[in-house]
């Protein structure tokens, strides 16, 4: 991909499936670009958690090491916007930039990883797929909750440093064992999610490049990976017991009673999980015709598995070999992070809703679909190889059948994520309406003169974050008591003030509470409602659960 000009220096220039990918690439990150600046995907609490931490951090009042109110999801993504922040003020826009730009460094880290591994053409079509984008993929890519749209990029990032370093095409190869090094620790701080790809990532490492691991180099992997993941390290050493990142996360991936049958959680992990976390289907879950991707993706790694291996037998020089392990780094990361996934009774009880922990599985998306390509292309090659020449009985045939299956599974792939893609667009208006609301609702608290005020979860973070802190809000569940207070400083707060607002659903349990307790006054306490919600100021606090 460079050419030697005549002063005799080297200068890059694109090849067509380079120039190719390449258009892919900016279309991609065009239409999430014009999607941040419509705060597409809608904002909610959770995200608005991390960007009052980034207004904190930005402020110099914290320093957080993990999500408010929890012990396991790391803050990069807080640190990453806190400049932005502090510099144009708090904005959905503004706190999705940075992740807009890991999804662009990990698009080109994915055409560079797959080009090495396998075929340029190849790699443009895996990039043309991670381009298009339904709303649940783009909402684990662009949405501020943590953990995934970093740790992908260095993941792809670390094998394609154990790939440099196998095959000797790395200068400063101490720096490149201390970066790995830190990736590895700074995803692990992260997102635990990651664990099954930084473990194929580092066994990659140690069977590709072993006398780098040896002395100084092997130092500074260490000291890389200890300065990535020391945020986490220093915050567990003073965790009350039980508080533990290691507790807390085995705690959420566990539920009280009789865990739900095998069946039932490879049925929501392969049938729903698999292909809400592809692009293939809307939020709302996957009909039948959309579900077959599910079914062909253990097909699909056995075969890049059994592929894969071959290519090690028949390798004639160790860079070929080197390809054909990091291509079974794939299929094991893969692999095991859907066995971790199908694992946990979350995948049977509400698939829909933790599919999004399947959105690391881009990362193997060329190994998955690396054996529909050969198919598809020997079929090619052969047939014209053939066109001239007598047909040679049923293996020829069944040949042609095979490549003619992987074709049409090529394309239907793509036809649907390009659908799902449109749908996405299509109801982007509704979604817009749900953003215009939310700041509708902070307008009007603001303008009614309240800067106290209590509500629901999925309504205070995002009612102080759109407010920019001016308002806090204290979250109560619908019997009108404590709720998930994150940052227990909003909740002090709204206790102290002398008249606190509320702002509750329309028709929601809480609200009903409020009126029965508000009684005959409960019509001249509503200040306004707007976009589903009502504003209540009464004239006394009202705080039952005192």
């Amino acid at each position: 991909m460079s050419t030697p000009v005549q002063d005799g220096r080297w200068r890059p220039t694109l090849d067509r499936p380079a120039l190719v990918a390449l258009l892919l690439g900016l279309a991609g990150v065009g239409y999430r670009l014009v999607l941040t600046l419509l705060t597409l995907p809608a904002s909610n609490s959770d995200e608005a958690t991390f960007g009052l931490a980034a207004l904190h951090i930005a402020a110099a009042r914290d320093r957080p090491v993990f999500l408010y109110g929890q012990r396991y999801m790391g803050m990069l993504e807080s640190y990453l916007a806190a400049p932005l922040i502090g510099l144009a003020g708090p904005s959905w826009p503004v706190l999705r930039l940075p992740l807009l730009a890991l999804y662009a460094l990990f698009l080109w880290l994915m055409y560079r990883l797959t080009r090495r591994l396998f075929s340029p053409w190849f790699a443009v079509l895996v990039v043309g797929l991670l381009a298009l984008g339904s709303e649940r993929v783009v909402r684990d890519q662009l949405t501020v909750v943590g953990g995934r749209p970093e740790v992908k990029p260095a993941v792809v990032a670390m094998l394609l440093i154990a790939v440099a370093l196998a095959e000797r095409r790395v200068r400063h190869r101490w720096l490149a064992t201390g970066l790995f090094g830190l990736l590895a620790g700074v995803s692990l701080w992260s997102d635990w999610l990651i664990v099954p790809y930084l473990l194929v990532a580092g066994l990659l490492l140690v069977w590709a490049a072993p006398r780098d691991l040896v002395g100084w180099p092997g130092v500074l992997l260490v000291a890389g990976f200890l300065l990535g993941v020391s945020p986490m390290i220093k915050d567990n050493l003073v965790a009350p017991d039980g508080q533990d990142s290691l507790s807390v996360f085995r705690e959420i991936s566990t539920k009280a009673g009789t865990p739900p049958p095998w069946s039932d959680r490879l049925r929501g992990g392969l049938l729903e999980g698999v292909p809400l976390a592809s692009g293939l289907c809307p939020m709302d879950g996957c009909a039948r015709w959309q579900q077959w991707f599910g079914l062909l993706y253990p097909v699909l790694l056995v075969a890049a598995a059994v592929a894969a291996a071959v290519a090690y037998r028949r390798a004639a020089h160790r860079a070929d070999r080197v390809r054909a392990v990091a291509q079974l780094a794939l299929v094991a990361g893969a692999t095991l992070t859907l066995l971790a996934y199908v694992r946990s009774p979350l995948a049977a009880t509400d698939p829909l809703g933790n599919s999004r922990y399947l959105s690391v599985l881009q990362i193997s998306l060329p190994a998955v679909l690396w054996p529909l390509w050969l198919a598809a292309v020997r079929t090619r090659r052969g047939a014209a190889g053939t066109a001239d020449r007598p047909r040679r009985g049923g293996g020829a045939a069944a040949r042609s059948l095979g490549g003619a299956v992987a074709v049409a599974a090529l394309v239907a792939l793509t036809g649907i994520a390009l659908a799902a893609t449109g749908r996405f667009v299509a109801e982007a208006g509704s979604l817009r309406a749900e953003e215009r609301h939310a700041r509708e609702l902070a307008d009007a608290v603001r303008g009614a003169g309240l800067r106290e005020v209590y509500g629901d979860y999925w309504t205070c973070n995002r009612l102080i974050f759109n407010t920019g802190e001016t308002v806090v809000c204290g979250v109560l569940d619908g019997n009108l008591t404590p709720g998930q207070n994150r940052y227990p400083a909003y909740w002090k707060r709204a206790g102290r003030a002398d008249r606190p607002g509320y702002v509750l659903a329309v028709g929601s349990s809480a609200e009903r509470g409020l009126r029965r307790l508000l009684g005959d006054q409960a019509d001249a306490a509503m200040v306004t409602e707007v976009g589903g919600y009502r504003v209540y100021h009464p004239e006394a606090a009202v705080r039952p659960w005192r």
